[in-house]
C-alpha cells in the first residue's frame, strides 16, 4: 500500500484466535499477531506454526492482510532461530513483518528482499531523518512513536515516502516504545524482548502528584480518524494484542465506521470503553495537549463495566461472515457436463462442475430450473465472505434440481475461497556470504578501571577537572561552542556532543545546532536514537552510538558499521558472558557508571500535578512503593543551556551502577554523570580509578543476571 493510494487500512490486534476471528468479521482491513516467540507480547496467546498457516489462510481468503510480529532484540544465539521463522513465514506468505532489531532487519534485507519489512514502532522513529532512513534501507512501512502530534506526523510523512501507521486507539506506555528498561532493571524481564511486567502500573509518587504518575490512560482518536488519513498516515493500528475479542470487535467496527465518514453510536463508543479503559481515555499526543489529563489507572468501575449485557452486545459484531467481496457466478452447460464459474475481482477463479447425467435425473420430468430461479438461488451466499456480483445464466435454464445447484453453487463458493487463501512463497535465500562480522580475536577482558574512559556529562557545569584523564568527553550539542573551542585548547581529550535522544518536532532546531558546530569544528556526534544518527550521517558528520540504539548482537554492530558508525556502546540489557560474545567490526563500549536510564518520555511524570509542568530548575523524582527515589531529568533540570525544545525527560535509576571492580571484554568504558555536580563526578573518577566502591548504594545493573 503506497501512501498516494486512496485506501486506508484499518489494522487490528490478534492475540489469539478468538480475537482473529473478531477482528476480520468486524471489518479489519488487516491483523497483526505473533508466534511463540520474537514478539513484543509474550504474554498473548499467540499462534504456533500450524495456526498461523491456518490463520494466514482464513485471513487472505477474506481479503485480509497478517501482519506477524518479529519485533524483539536479539541475542547472537537467537539469530538463526528467528531467521528460520521468518523462512516459515515467506512460505505462506504473510503480507509483512515488523522488525525491531536492526540486525534481524538487514539480515533479511538480504536473505529475503521481497518480504516487505515494516519497522517496529519498538525503533522508537520520531522525526523526519529516521523515517528517511528506514526509507532507503528498504523499509516498506514505519509504525510511528505514539507521542507524536498530527502536525509532528504530517511533518514526517511531507519528507518521505514510506507507509505510516499511527496507533488510534488502545494502551498508552509512559515510555516511548524501545526505550524502556524498567522493567528489565527492576525484575529482568525486558520489555524489548516481549516480557515487560508493568511495573510503571504500580504506585510512583510525585510531589503533587496522584501517586500513579507513571500511568497513563488509553488512547483514542478514532471520532477523528479522518485526521490521521489527512496528516499522511495509511494504517490506522489498534493496541489490544492480550485483550478479549469483544474490545478487538469494538474497536474495529468504531474505525471502519468513522474512516468512512459514518457517525460512530455513541452505545459502540461506550461499550468499547466499558470493554476495556483506564480511567476513560486522552488524545493528547496526538493534540498536543499533554500534562495531568492524560494520567490515568485501572479503577474498580473499569473492571466491572464489562457486564455480560455489553460484551454479549458486542459479540454480535462479529457472529459471522461480513459477506462483503463480490464474486461473479456464471452457470453454463458443456456437453456432459454443468458448470459454475465463481470470480472475483482480482483474478482468483474456480470452477464447480457435475455431470449432466446426474442433473438430467435429479431433474426428472419436471424439465429445466427457470433461469429467473437459478439466479435467485445464485444469490444465496450466506455463511461465506462473498456477495453475489453479476450472475449469468442461460435463458432457458438448465435441468437442475434447487438442491443440485445449491450444492454446484457451495462447491464454487468453496473453492474460489481456498484459491484465495493460496498464493506464491516469497523466496527466502538459506543464507548470504558474509552476513555476519567474521569471527574477531577475542577480546580479552580488562579491569574496568583500567579501560580507556568515556565520560559524558549532562551539562558543562557537572564537568570536573579529573575528566581530563578520559579518551573522550560527552557533552550536550547546545553547549556554547566558545565554551568547546576553550576546553579543546587547554589540552582536554577528544569532544564528543550529545544529540538528544527525542526531539519531537524539533529536528529544524537540532539540524542548525550541529551545522554551528561542526562549522565551530565538532564534527562528532554521539546518537541515542535511529532518528539522531539518521541525521548526523546526513549531515556529514561523524557518529558515535550510545546505550539507547539498541545493539545486542554482532549483526547489529555490523549492519550500523556498514552505515557509518563509528563506535557503538552495547545495550544495557545484556550481560557480561554476552557481551564478551560480540564480535564487533567496530570499537565496543559498555556502561561502567552513572544512573540508567530506565525511561525515556514525552509527557513528563512530574507534570501529574495540579500545576502542571514544575518548570524544574534542579532533577525532580519519583518515590515507589519501597520509598526509593527515582530521578526525573530533562535538560532544563540539569542545566543544559540551551534545550531543546521538543526534548524528553529520563526517568534514571535509584542508584548508580558501578562496575569498577568487575572484567569486561570490551573497548572502551563509558561512565555517566547526570545528577552529580562537579564534585562529586571529580570523586567518583578519582574513587573508580583506584578501584574503591562508591560511598553509597550501587547496582551491578544486568551485567550478571541479564535479562529474559
Amino acid at each position: 500500500m503506497k501512501r498516494t493510494d486512496n485506501t486506508f487500512e484499518i489494522l487490528a490486534p490478534a492475540g489469539s484466535w478468538e480475537a482473529l476471528e473478531a477482528a476480520v468479521y468486524a471489518g479489519a482491513n488487516a491483523v497483526y499477531l505473533g508466534g511463540k516467540a520474537f514478539g513484543a507480547r509474550a504474554g498473548a496467546k499467540n499462534f504456533d506454526r500450524e495456526e498461523l498457516a491456518r490463520a494466514v489462510g482464513f485471513c487472505h481468503g477474506r481479503g485480509v492482510g497478517v501482519h506477524v510480529t518479529v519485533n524483539t532484540l536479539l541475542k547472537d544465539g537467537e539469530l538463526e532461530e528467528a531467521l528460520e521463522f521468518v523462512d516459515f513465514l515467506c512460505t505462506l506468505p504473510v503480507d509483512a513483518v515488523l522488525v525491531q532489531d536492526m540486525g534481524l532487519f538487514s539480515l533479511l534485507r538480504q536473505r529475503a528482499p521481497a518480504l516487505p519489512l515494516h519497522a517496529s514502532t519498538q525503533m522508537s522513529i520520531q522525526a523526519p531523518a529516521g523515517a528517511a532512513l528506514l526509507e532507503e534501507l528498504g523499509a516498506r512501512r514505519v509504525v510511528l512513536a505514539r507521542e507524536l502530534s498530527l502536525e509532528e506526523i504530517g511533518e514526517i510523512a511531507g519528507c518521505c515516502q514510506v507507509e505510516l501507521e499511527s496507533f488510534v486507539h488502545g494502551a498508552l506506555c509512559m515510555c516511548v516504545s524501545g526505550q524502556c528498561y524498567l522493567s528489565a532493571m527492576l525484575g529482568g524481564r525486558s520489555g524489548n524482548r516481549g516480557q515487560c511486567a508493568q511495573p510503571c502500573r504500580l504506585p510512583f509518587g510525585a510531589k503533587g502528584g496522584t501517586g500513579h504518575d507513571l500511568s497513563l490512560k488509553d488512547l483514542s482518536f478514532i471520532t477523528r480518524i479522518s485526521q490521521l488519513r489527512e496528516a499522511g498516515v495509511c494504517s490506522a493500528k489498534i493496541e489490544g494484542r492480550m485483550k478479549r475479542p469483544e474490545y478487538v470487535a469494538a474497536a474495529v467496527a468504531a474505525c471502519r465506521m468513522a474512516a468512512q465518514g459514518e457517525p460512530v453510536p455513541q452505545d459502540l463508543l461506550e461499550n468499547l470503553g466499558a470493554v476495556f479503559s483506564r480511567s476513560g481515555f486522552t488524545d493528547g499526543y496526538l493534540t498536543g495537549r499533554r500534562g495531568r489529563g492524560m494520567f490515568g489507572t485501572r479503577r474498580k468501575e473499569d473492571v466491572t463495566a464489562a457486564t455480560e449485557k455489553v460484551l454479549a452486545g458486542l459479540h454480535s459484531l462479529y457472529r459471522g461472515e461480513r459477506r462483503d467481496i463480490p464474486v461473479d457466478l456464471s452457470l453454463f452447460s458443456e456437453e456432459n457436463e454443468i458448470r459454475l464459474q465463481a470470480r472475483d475481482g482480482y483474478g482468483a477463479c474456480f470452477t464447480a462442475a457435475m455431470a449432466k447425467g446426474e442433473a438430467l435425473q435429479q431433474a426428472g420430468e419436471k424439465g429445466n430450473l427457470p433461469a429467473q430461479r437459478c439466479a435467485r438461488q445464485l444469490e444465496k451466499t450466506g455463511g461465506t465472505p462473498f456477495c453475489a456480483g453479476k450472475i449469468q445464466v442461460p435463458p432457458e435454464g438448465l435441468p437442475l434440481s434447487v438442491a443440485e445447484l445449491n450444492a454446484l453453487r457451495r462447491q464454487a463458493l468453496a473453492g474460489l475461497l481456498e484459491r484465495r487463501s493460496r498464493r506464491e512463497p516469497v523466496k527466502f535465500c538459506p543464507q548470504a556470504e558474509r552476513e555476519l562480522p567474521e569471527k574477531q580475536e577475542r577480546r580479552q577482558p580488562r579491569q574496568a578501571k583500567e579501560l580507556p574512559l568515556r565520560a559524558c556529562f549532562s551539562s558543562l557545569t557537572r564537568l570536573c577537572p579529573q575528566a581530563r584523564d578520559c579518551k573522550e568527553i560527552v557533552l550536550p550539542v547546545a553547549t556554547e561552542p566558545e565554551k568547546l573551542r576553550s576546553l579543546a585548547e587547554d589540552g582536554w581529550p577528544s569532544l564528543l556532543l550529545a544529540l538528544p535522544r527525542a526531539f519531537f518536532g524539533s529536528q529544524a532546531w537540532l539540524e542548525e545546532q550541529m551545522k554551528r558546530q561542526m562549522e565551530a569544528g565538532f564534527q562528532e556526534f554521539l546518537c541515542g536514537s535511529l532518528d539522531a544518527f539518521a541525521l548526523c550521517r546526513r549531515l556529514g558528520g561523524k557518529a558515535h552510538g550510545a546505550f539507547s540504539l539498541n545493539i545486542a548482537n554482532s549483526a547489529g554492530l555490523k549492519a550500523f558499521q556498514s552505515l557509518g558508525l563509528a563506535t557503538a556502546e552495547a545495550s544495557l540489557e545484556l550481560s557480561g558472558r554476552e557481551l564478551a560474545a560480540l564480535s564487533s567490526p567496530l570499537p565496543l563500549g559498555a556502561m561502567v557508571y552513572g544512573r540508567q536510564a530506565l525511561m525515556l518520555t514525552r509527557n513528563c511524570p512530574l507534570a501529574n500535578s495540579g500545576r502542571g509542568c514544575l518548570n524544574c530548575r534542579e532533577p525532580g523524582a519519583l518515590t515507589d512503593r519501597q520509598g526509593k527515589c527515582f530521578p526525573v531529568i530533562c535538560g532544563q533540570a540539569v542545566g543544559v543551556e540551551n534545550p531543546c525544545p521538543g526534548e524528553g525527560k529520563e526517568l534514571l535509576n535509584s542508584v548508580p551502577l558501578w562496575l569498577g571492580d568487575q572484567k569486561l571484554a570490551v573497548d572502551f568504558g563509558v561512565m555517566r554523570f547526570t545528577v552529580e555536580n562537579s564534585v562529586e563526578s571529580g570523586e567518583i573518577l578519582e574513587g573508580f580509578r583506584r578501584g574503591e566502591r562508591p560511598k553509597g548504594a550501587y547496582t551491578r545493573g544486568l551485567f550478571r543476571r541479564g535479562v529474559l
